[in-house]
């Protein structure tokens, strides 16, 4: 009878502990729990610890709370202009309402599936309103953001009703068709070249303004020095004339100034081979250099 006892109390225990285990659960902080009862779900809760439910009918499915990035194979959209391109792009996105998203797509396959379609109808929509001149050019790319940022809240509105939240689009690289890739190359190099002369012809330009204005400072300070320097020569000369009357202001010194004027250039014609030179008879000069007296 104790041994039978024994083994009732054990059996007992092993079933609380079954009964218990299968009636608890845990949930971390980066998932969703939902909790289904024949299969429907009864109960979603993200908060994390232990939770409850009924044992052996009530089950249990997890979903991350995670931002997940799903990488969309490259598809070819067409411009306004009409030129194709190939986008390559990827999508960065949660799960907001766990259960919302169990009852329309279940699986991240198929969220993923949704997301690649609806992605590819906002980007072929969206780049049919756009050149391609206003897709590939020498811009900063930030002027793009509004672009991506536009794409992504098309298809966030569009997937609410999956219980999806997609935080972001991004295009890693759009792509020409080779029949395109010359004429893009080739009007990218003309822009350049464009810009490229236009900032030669306003440097040239600026270079002959300021060319002009030096000539002009040049001029007028050239034109001031001598002007100024006529001035002194006109003021020294009259000094000297004032000066020269004032020292021979008798006869006797005015006819002394002549005559050393007179050697002076006597002086200056016998510097050469020739020495011979012609005076009037009658000059003092020629009197002197001949032995008369003048009377």
């Amino acid at each position: 009878m104790k041994n039978k006892k024994w083994a009732i109390i054990g059996v007992v225990a092993v079933l609380a502990i079954l009964l218990l285990s299968s009636s608890i659960y845990t949930v971390a902080e980066n998932e969703y729990a939902c909790t289904f009862r024949f299969s429907e779900i009864v109960g979603t809760t993200e908060k994390a610890g232990l939770h409850f439910k009924i044992p052996f009918i009530d089950k249990v499915k997890y979903f991350t709370k995670a931002s997940m990035l799903y990488d969309i194979p490259p598809s070819e959209v067409l411009t306004s202009d009409k030129q194709n391109m190939t986008v390559d792009c990827y999508i960065m996105w949660n799960i907001s309402d766990p259960q919302k998203f169990y009852q329309t797509v279940g699986t991240k396959e198929e969220a993923e599936s949704r997301l690649n379609a609806m992605t590819y109808t906002a980007l072929k929509n969206t780049m049919g309103t756009l050149a391609q001149a206003d897709i590939i050019n020498m811009n900063d790319g930030a002027e793009r953001n509004e672009i991506y940022e536009g794409i992504a809240t098309n298809v966030d509105e569009k997937t609410r009703e999956y219980g999806i939240h997609v935080e972001d689009v991004k295009i890693k690289r759009f792509d020409l068709p080779d029949s395109n890739l010359n004429a893009v190359y080739g009007r990218m190099i003309s822009e350049r070249n464009q810009m490229a002369e236009k900032y030669a012809a306003d440097g040239n330009y600026d270079a002959t303004i300021i060319r002009n204005a030096v000539d002009k400072q040049v001029n007028i300070m050239l034109s001031n020095a001598e002007a100024e320097a006529a001035k002194l020569k006109a003021e020294g000369e009259a000094e000297y004339m004032k000066r020269l009357a004032a020292a021979y202001d008798t006869a006797d010194k005015r006819e002394f100034y002549e005559f050393t004027l007179a050697l002076d250039a006597l002086k200056q014609s016998l510097t050469g081979e020739e020495k011979t030179i012609v005076l009037d008879g009658n000059s003092d000069l020629a009197q002197i250099l001949m032995g008369v007296k003048k009377p």
